[in-house]
């Protein structure tokens, strides 16, 4: 369940980086959460590092007013 969780919001980051919205980011999310199982606890910890930063990241512009 936590890699559904974070293969949705690893698609939703990198539909978010191509800036259009749609089904793109599901599919890539989905082939991503695929994926995180196939690797194992390694990938599962990369990719939620992935998006830990990205949120962080995000977070740090919306206080500085970008």
């Amino acid at each position: 369940m936590i890699g559904k969780i974070i293969g949705a919001l690893l698609g939703r980051e990198m539909d978010r980086r191509d800036g259009s919205g749609g089904v793109k980011g599901a599919f890539m999310g989905a082939a991503a959460a695929g994926a995180l199982r196939r690797t194992g606890p390694l990938g599962m910890v990369l990719a939620g590092g992935y998006v830990a930063k990205k949120m962080l990241d995000r977070r740090r512009l919306a206080k500085r007013g970008y």
